[in-house]
């Protein structure tokens, strides 16, 4: 069985991830408060600007500012919300399929 793709929305937070070297956490941290991925680049530009924090540590001080905790309750991989995301679409559609045949209606599908 092969591995199947994440969605390209999805896709740039594990690009992101890997070119930014953020943790799981991180990146969470960052989905929570609406960053951007693919602004990262100008917000990690610490190394030409020194009064700008590493992205780690900006995101990082953000949360804390905004939730008042240090990292989220439950940090997932952003493979699993993908895997959780699938889980829950299939469901739902198990759940009007079957009540459309309890209803009896008939699937134009």
């Amino acid at each position: 069985m092969g591995t199947k793709t994440l969605a390209q929305k999805l896709q740039s937070w594990v690009d992101a991830r890997k070119r930014f070297r953020l943790s799981h956490a991180q990146v969470q941290m960052a989905w929570e408060l609406g960053m951007n991925p693919k602004k990262f680049g100008k917000l990690d530009n610490h190394d030409q600007e020194p009064w700008k924090a590493p992205l780690p540590v900006f995101i990082e001080s953000l949360y804390f500012k905004r939730f008042g905790r240090e990292r989220p309750e439950r940090v997932l991989p952003i493979e699993e919300w993908s895997r959780q995301a699938e889980q829950k679409r299939a469901a739902k559609r198990e759940a009007k399929l079957h009540a459309r045949s309890v209803r009896g209606e008939v699937s134009h599908e």
